[in-house]
């Protein structure tokens, strides 16, 4: 993996050298082993590279046809190998042995068709001078990140947002709306940002800028069998078919120069995908995972056994609920927007432990619970379903409470209380957010942390209804648990499990994380399912269960899930809170920002401190203010980054 960054000036003013080693410098964490840049009169790219396949020449930015068309990519085309056959046989002649150029290669067969033809994950530009003509892209379900600006007429773009800030002149101001859309969704929806005026390019779209015009458009979308073009399979049969495509999905993943590990996180997603490194893989497999200190955590016994059974070589990182609060600054650095949980913090810790043991690259098991069905939010929308029917019910209730046990809330609260949390009512099973709503309004109560001048910008702003307006035309035709599984895949995964606990934290330690559930092909496969086979009544990933028969312990195939947590308020307030803290959390601090009410803001942190039983949304509150404020402290001052030193480099 790598950091990319560049940019095209409107008024054909010579691109300055140095600016773009000053953009590319905030990226070394992504490519520590190399780095280059490209300047052609007003355009320049520039590139950080972490080498992991054609360690020896896949130096970027890359040309072809005598430069022709040049490219800085971040991500791997794991299907690179067979496009390259394909394109031999066309007639191309290739001088190296990377994926990038093939990237160069397939555009100039199919030009911006090209991605159509991708399995990997991406973000790259492609500078074509032929008609000067800049050709940005970004991989189905956003892997790989991918900022740009449009200041001044100037184009920047780059792999994180902290290389854009470096650009001279440009603003620094925290967009509200996407504050807004944080403390509802806990992500913001493309394009938008924290930051106003820097946009992220959305998954699955390209960007293209000709003649000083830019155009962004979709080249692919996720769709789901319409309920009446469903029929049952045979669960045997789809199983196969799964298990099939999951084993060449790892075996193109494992495509490197350099040795490649796992996460094993004692679930059955990464115990699968590490069962099936073992079928294709003939080296013992070096796997890795988190454990807390804090029992109600801690998941290591099933990793331990996961390891025992599939002989892995295993390491693992032991977090305290200390060690996770004393992070929270630099993982914020890398995040670049708030959080509203902690639990990004010991991947960052796992991702240190993987860098030291000699690894670059990993499998993982995310995605699996998007696809497949296995997150506890789709057995909520059934039981409200099933709940709404018989409203007066008595015994339905509880099933809401056996859904989670290490809620105290839920289980102390009386049956109208409930039924008003989790709208369970007839005019809200209309509404196309059904599945998420008790989430989403939990989530917006922390806004009334909200100082009363940001409450005052954001009065005529409906987070809920611009996501109801944005859903697709054929959303209404799917499946419920389809139109549920689209709001998870769509925003949740590519803006927080991919970004600030995926990619973002693998990355700060220069480790690039490959994701097999994600593979076009699969998810492709899955959308087509009938709902049953994913949910088999309240048995979550059901057909995946059924594929893993005889590769994992019994143990871990059948153990309820347990959703990744980790210590939130605890690591903020525990016996030794970090510095940090009290000093973002001050009335003056909170003033200077201007983003939360102080008084408020002191009554939860006296709750905190007091000892006295928090809630979800306290904890929530208290990680979203905290990490709002290190964002703002981080982000709306002046970066200064390190300028390398030319002369070595030459």
């Amino acid at each position: 993996m790598c950091g990319i960054a560049g940019l095209v000036k409107s008024k054909h003013s010579p691109v300055e050298p140095n600016l773009l080693w000053r953009m590319i410098a905030t990226l070394d964490h992504r490519g520590p082993d190399d780095s280059g840049v490209f300047v052609d009169s007003n355009v320049g790219l520039a590139h950080s590279r972490l080498s992991i396949i054609d360690l020896a020449g896949g130096h970027q930015p890359m040309s072809i046809e005598n430069g022709a068309l040049w490219i800085t990519f971040n991500g791997e085309i794991f299907n690179y190998i067979e496009l390259r056959e394909e394109l031999e046989k066309k007639g191309h002649r290739f001088t190296t042995r990377s994926d990038t150029e093939v990237i160069l290669r397939m555009y100039l067969e199919k030009g911006e068709e090209c991605t159509r033809y991708f399995n990997g994950q991406w973000a790259f530009a492609i500078w074509d001078s032929r008609d000067r003509t800049l050709f940005l892209s970004r991989d189905r379900y956003g892997v790989r990140p991918l900022f740009y600006t449009i200041s001044g007429g100037d184009l920047v773009f780059a792999s994180e947002i902290k290389a854009i800030l470096t650009f001279p002149g440009l603003n620094r101001e925290l967009d509200l709306q996407g504050l807004d859309q944080i403390f509802t969704f806990w992500v913001t929806i493309p394009p938008r940002t924290v930051f106003k005026h820097i946009l992220q390019l959305p998954p699955a779209h390209s960007l293209v800028l000709r003649d000083g015009h830019a155009t962004v458009r979709p080249y692919w979308e996720q769709e789901y069998a319409a309920s009446d073009e469903l029929t049952f399979e045979s669960p045997r049969q789809k199983a196969e078919e799964l298990l099939a495509l999951m084993e060449d999905a790892v075996r193109v993943r494992l495509r490197s120069d350099v040795p490649v590990g796992a996460y094993l996180s004692g679930g059955i997603d990464s115990a699968f995908t590490t069962s099936l490194i073992n079928r294709v893989a003939h080296d013992r497999l070096r796997t890795f995972s988190v454990a807390f200190e804090d029992p109600d955590f801690d998941e290591s016994r099933y990793q331990h056994e996961v390891s025992a059974f599939l002989h892995t070589e295993h390491s693992e990182i032991r977090c305290s609920a200390e060690e996770i609060g004393t992070m929270l600054p630099d993982v914020i650095w890398h995040t670049e927007q708030p959080l509203l949980r902690m639990a990004p913090v010991p991947m960052c810790l796992l991702s240190k432990l993987v860098r030291e043991s000699g690894f670059k690259v990993v499998l993982t098991g995310e995605g699996a619970d998007e696809v497949l069905g296995g997150y506890d939010i789709f057995k909520e929308a059934k039981i409200r379903r099933f709940w709404a029917r018989n409203v007066d019910s008595r015994t339905r209730p509880m099933l809401l409470r056996r859904l989670y046990p290490y809620l105290d809330g839920i289980q102390h609260q009386p049956d109208a209380y409930l039924r008003n949390f989790f709208r369970v009512r007839n005019e809200d099973l209309l509404d196309p957010l059904f599945s998420h709503l008790p989430r989403w309004e939990l989530t917006s109560r922390i806004k009334g942390f909200f100082s009363g001048e940001v409450k005052h910008e954001l009065r005529n702003v409906d987070s809920l209804t611009g996501l109801r307006c944005g859903l697709p035309k054929s959303f209404g035709s799917w499946p419920d648990f389809c139109q549920a599984q689209y709001l998870e895949a769509q925003y949740l995964l590519p803006g927080y499990i991919l970004s600030s606990q995926g990619d973002r934290m693998a990355m700060a330690h220069s480790v690039e994380a490959r994701y097999p559930f994600l593979d076009h092909r699969v998810t492709a496969f899955a959308a087509r399912l009938h709902p049953s086979l994913k949910m088999r009544v309240l048995n979550e990933k059901f057909l995946l269960k059924e594929a893993a028969r005889g590769m994992l312990p019994t143990s871990v195939l059948h153990r309820a899930k347990q959703p990744y947590r980790a210590p939130d308020g605890a690591s903020l307030f525990g016996k030794r809170p970090p510095d940090y803290v009290d000093e973002v959390l001050t009335p003056a601090a909170l003033k200077k920002s201007g983003i939360f009410h102080p008084e408020s803001v002191a009554k939860l942190v006296a709750k905190f401190k007091s000892g006295h039983t928090t809630s979800t949304k306290d904890n929530m509150a208290m990680v979203g203010i905290v990490s709002t404020q290190l964002t703002v402290h981080k982000f709306l001052e002046p970066i200064q980054a390190e300028t390398p030193d030319l002369t070595a480099i030459a």
